[in-house]
């Protein structure tokens, strides 16, 4: 252990959520229904025609009614910023409406309040996997180009109202993601195994003008306003030195970075043109487009849970569990539960890589371990004793500290599920992140009550010494 700590005075210490993992109450306040309540099981099952009582989303954690008692144990762990997303179709229940609904506005008026009443910075996130459910089954979501129009117009709506209280924002949650999970990333209500790869290009187009949109339309409500794009961050190591694997790795990096590419540098890249144009590809970009494009984002956010490798071997190809975005299981690394390969060092390796190639401030918006927790009792007081994710995200912070050391600027860090929460990828209950314990069940069952486990401590002591309590090899 260290007195020392490389991260700055001022670091953004604090944790990350979704409205539709968290909030419940999916059909109060005027809200809308968004895809989220007719996915019950993520993307790991098809969606419903309607809402189902086993879709854990719409009571979710009830954040909605509990939102006071969840962000003072925040503060009691000292963070600094809560990420958190406005759902949507809270403020525009069907997505296409010209008047937004007030008291989806009003709602999170109130967290904001008490936010800042415990002197926590916010960070919200605009679209976070929570696509107005109309907007989808009407126009099949970011494969309109009339989305945009609609996305500006609650962006323009939310950032009037929040703009002098909120100074970082981010457009879409994982946006990259649009190529692999189009209903879940999208709102893209064909089924993938009938989009072709142009239909999906087209999609991410759409996505990145809109967003685009947003961080103009962000500066021109409060030039204060830091914007940020927000990318699932995978390294991709090669499986053997065979420089056809490297080639391979240098095809799938190219996949994720030119969605970073064209928010830092306002143009498609190149290699991205060149593939499109191989690809028989022509997308529909007007020269309106292109100047929107120029709106570049202030910062790069990103999640990062895990790596992956690439081979160009067919026989070597093998898909590893939780390999979202493909990719060829390490031999060399262990993983979680789900099959999440752990990779500490590839958080320091994919921080200066990103700061390397667009010189922007960088943000950990996610990362953290799903597990199996157990409720217990110590001394008459129920927790769960959680080393094992004490021991992921110490030796996570311990690289992203190397990372700043090597002269990366990183903004801040926010685990995701500081609070258990449902998780996005299986719906579930039992895949729990966060310090808090929540009780409720894959089955429904529980009382909500919330319990702090042995990482709460933990954390608020990292935050307390700005990541000194850090304990390094």
């Amino acid at each position: 252990m260290t007195s020392t700590t490389p991260f700055p005075p001022g670091f953004l210490w604090g944790g990350a959520t979704a409205a539709n993992q968290i909030e419940g109450a999916y059909d109060q306040g005027g809200k809308g229904l968004s895809i989220q309540d007719v996915m019950p099981q993520g993307i790991a099952g098809p969606p419903t025609q309607e809402p189902t009582p086993d879709n854990l989303k719409l009571e979710a954690i009830d954040f909605y009614h509990r939102y006071a008692q969840d962000i003072a144990l925040f503060a009691e762990m000292g963070f600094k910023t809560f990420r958190f997303s406005i759902a949507w179709s809270r403020i525009f229940p069907l997505g296409d409406e010209a008047e937004p609904n007030e008291e989806g506005l009003a709602f999170y008026d109130r967290v904001l309040d008490e936010l800042e009443k415990h002197g926590i910075e916010p960070l919200i996130t605009l679209s976070h996997y929570e696509t107005p459910l109309h907007l989808a089954r009407t126009y099949d979501g970011w494969r309109s180009r009339r989305l945009i129009g609609f996305y500006e117009r609650y962006v323009r709506t939310v950032l009037e109202r929040y703009g002098s209280r909120v100074r970082y924002w981010l457009t879409f949650n994982e946006i990259n993601s649009v190529l692999h999970a189009p209903l879940l990333s999208g709102g893209i209500t064909t089924p993938p195994d009938q989009l072709s790869k142009g239909e999906l290009y087209q999609a991410a187009h759409y996505e990145l003008v809109a967003s685009a949109a947003a961080t103009r339309i962000a500066h021109e409500v409060n030039p204060d306003i830091q914007v940020g794009c927000m990318l699932i961050a995978i390294p991709v190591y090669p499986l053997t030195p065979d420089p056809a694997d490297a080639l391979a790795v240098q095809a799938a990096q190219h996949d994720n970075y030119f969605f970073g590419d064209i928010h830092t540098r306002g143009a498609y890249p190149g290699y991205a043109l060149r593939f499109l144009r191989e690809q028989g590809i022509e997308l529909d970009i007007t020269d309106e487009d292109r100047q929107t494009l120029t709106h570049t984002v202030d910062f790069v956010s990103f999640s990062y849970y895990m790596s992956v490798c690439q081979t160009a071997d067919p026989a070597k190809q093998a898909a590893g569990e939780g390999n979202i975005l493909g990719g060829v299981p390490n031999p060399h690394l262990p993983a979680s539960q789900w099959g999440w390969q752990i990779d500490p060092v590839g958080l320091r390796i994919i921080a200066n890589d990103f700061w390397d190639r667009w010189r922007k401030p960088l943000f950990v918006v996610e990362n953290g371990l799903g597990a199996r927790d157990e409720l217990v009792e110590v001394d008459g007081v129920k927790t769960v004793l959680d080393d094992y994710r004490i021991d992921y995200l110490n030796d996570h912070l311990v690289q992203l500290g190397e990372a700043i050391e090597d002269g990366v600027e990183v903004l801040g860090y926010t685990t995701w599920g500081p609070i258990d929460l449902v998780s996005a990828s299986t719906a579930q209950m039992s895949k729990r992140y966060g310090f808090i314990y929540v009780d409720r069940h894959d089955d429904g069952s529980g009382s909500l009550e919330r319990y702090r486990k042995k990482s709460f401590g933990w954390y608020a002591r990292v935050i307390a010494t700005n990541g000194a309590s850090l304990t390094r090899p």
